[in-house]
């Protein structure tokens, strides 16, 4: 079994999914509460696609996240640089064109898709910076980008208790349902060490998203950002 460390070597990180994608949904519902599945309605509703579309589907593992894009008549490309996720995925989701791909070097041309979208992904890439710099790359001129990702509780009791639960009791319950429970080990440590809010907004703005703005869920255990690519008109 893999677990990685939090400098997130690539192989290490591809590997330690590898290793749950079985039992990764199964396990993301459990560990959340149910959560996760609200999470995903914020990004579709966010997201917005419309028949015609172009949609890039970046750290979708096993392509649930996908389906909701691919319902609405836009076409979507799960991309995930785990071979394991992806074999699972397309095991259950035939339907779906799941492409292999590294987030900091995307295997796509330039202003290819008209919506980016990641969801608890970008914690994961060795190079956050270099991977929203190329979803930016491959997102069209006023196309748009959503962001979900964990962050961090606006109410100071809340967050304490969300702190005590990833760094003492999600292990304990993954080890009860995970087929590799050090990697929620790694995956709670990386939540505690990722950017608030504010913080994940300047980071976006830096590598060129324009628009950002963001909304909490959960009470700010999980925030979605929103942002566009720039225009010529806007530089």
């Amino acid at each position: 079994m893999i677990r990685a460390s939090l400098d997130k070597q690539p192989h290490e990180v591809a590997a330690m999914f590898d290793d749950v994608a079985d039992r990764y949904d199964l396990t993301n519902d459990v560990l959340s509460f149910g959560q996760d599945r609200l999470w995903r309605r914020a990004v579709e509703r966010a997201v917005a696609a419309v028949p015609g579309e172009r949609v890039l589907d970046l750290a979708a593992g096993t392509g649930t996240s996908s389906e909701p894009f691919q319902a609405a008549g836009a076409t979507v490309v799960p991309c995930d640089f785990s071979l394991g996720m992806l074999q699972a995925g397309k095991r259950s989701r035939a339907d779906l064109a799941f492409v292999a791909g590294d987030a900091t070097r995307l295997p796509f041309a330039d202003a290819s898709f008209d919506a980016v979208t990641i969801s608890f992904g970008l914690r994961n890439v060795h190079d956050p910076d270099s991977g929203l710099s190329e979803m930016l790359r491959v997102t069209r001129p006023g196309g748009r980008m959503v962001l979900c990702e964990f962050s961090h509780p606006t109410w100071a009791p809340l967050r304490t208790m969300y702190l005590e639960y990833l760094m003492r009791a999600l292990p304990s319950v993954a080890r009860r349902v995970a087929s590799n429970p050090d990697a929620y080990v790694y995956l709670a440590e990386s939540i505690s060490v990722w950017p608030d809010q504010r913080g994940m907004a300047e980071r976006l703005r830096r590598t060129g998203w324009s628009g950002v703005r963001w909304r909490n869920l959960s009470g700010g255990i999980v925030a979605l950002h929103y942002a566009v690519r720039p225009t010529a008109l806007d530089t």
